[in-house]
């Protein structure tokens, strides 16, 4: 068995860089292929290993969601949505939905039941001939209301992917239009992400892309090809670490939205996990005290993190994961080389 812990100890007392570090996820087959993505005043540094390019495009899973947070408090900007209002006033059905706020379903301490926990409702685990059905947003809404609340709305916290399904009904509710349509015309065309998309039920990738494998009865199965509508507003979307990177920039650098938005969407309730969470942002501390901003996301296949420190400095790693995995330190020792001082 490989001693992860002390690998990455090795990794980073020798000042091994990035680049070093996916060439050895490649080579201990934790990973088919990853890519990280640097920037910063200096400039860009980028690395693929494996079948991965620099410039491939991947699914970002719930990074998905740090794009419809952002549109929905541009709404909140436009004075079309309030975030303390209560979900029922744009979203009809929502069990509690008169206790439940718009800032309680985007901090997912609304209590709604996810929907993906059920068995052939998540598009992490392998659905066979099903990985390619069509799913409305209000069935996945059903699923999830026929199951009990986890907990009074504001009392504790509990990731749910349930709560970005609300979000998107709200944007659509509140607009008349497409969730997807908002998230284009309001921050993908104005940045100018040419390679990121918000699919619907076109089950592939644009190329380049760097394939996604996962483990079926002992063997490794290739899951790149899935119609995402089973996780629609929640974690759909397809981009590329240079389009992460420039959202990420234009959100934290204060462009999308008002000053105060943006301390809303900064605003953390602690998760008891490796993160504390906003509104549709997540904050890392990472081990030499510096934090960054941003979000993770997984679909089969697919795992990737997209995060910014406050000196503007932001990064993007996406890689594939085999069944050996990549040790969660491994990853946070990543991070700590590009973010944290030597």
């Amino acid at each position: 068995m490989i001693n992860t812990v002390a690998l990455v100890a090795a990794l980073t007392a020798t000042g091994a860089s990035p680049v070093d570090q996916l060439d050895s996820w490649v080579d201990q087959r934790w990973a088919s292929a990853a890519l990280v993505r640097v920037e910063d005043d200096t400039g860009t540094r980028a690395h693929a290993a494996g079948e991965a390019r620099v410039d491939g495009h991947f699914r970002i899973g719930s990074v998905t969601k740090t794009f419809v947070a952002t549109v929905v408090l541009q709404l909140v900007d436009e004075g079309r949505v309030r975030l303390d209002d209560p979900i029922a006033r744009y979203v009809d059905g929502v069990p509690r939905g008169g206790e439940i706020t718009v800032r309680q379903v985007l901090s997912h301490s609304s209590g709604l039941y996810d929907y993906a926990h059920g068995e052939g409702w998540s598009t992490n685990r392998w659905r066979g001939a099903e990985r390619f059905r069509h799913h409305e947003p209000r069935q996945l809404l059903d699923e999830a209301f026929r199951h009990p609340s986890h907990f009074d709305p504001g009392t504790s916290w509990r990731y749910s992917n349930t709560n970005y399904v609300v979000a998107g009904a709200l944007v659509e509710r509140v607009t008349g239009r497409p969730y997807g349509v908002e998230v284009t015309d309001r921050i993908v065309k104005p940045l100018g992400l040419r390679h990121t998309s918000v699919p619907g039920d076109r089950p592939g990738l644009p190329r380049p892309h760097a394939r996604g494998y996962t483990e079926v009865d002992g063997r490794l199965v290739d899951a790149t090809l899935m119609n995402p509508s089973l996780d629609w507003a929640a974690g759909e979307m397809i981009s590329t670490a240079g389009d992460l990177n420039r959202f990420l920039d234009a959100l934290l650098g204060g462009r999308l939205t008002s000053p105060s938005a943006l301390a809303e969407m900064r605003t953390t309730t602690p998760t008891g996990s490796i993160f504390a969470y906003g509104l549709g942002l997540q904050r890392y501390d990472l081990p030499c005290g510096r934090s960054v901003w941003g979000h993770g996301g997984e679909l089969i296949g697919y795992l990737t993190y997209a995060v910014r420190s406050d000196d503007g400095r932001r990064a993007t790693l996406s890689y594939n994961p085999l069944p050996g995995e990549v040790p969660a330190e491994a990853v946070i020792g990543l991070f700590s080389d590009v973010f944290c001082p030597a």
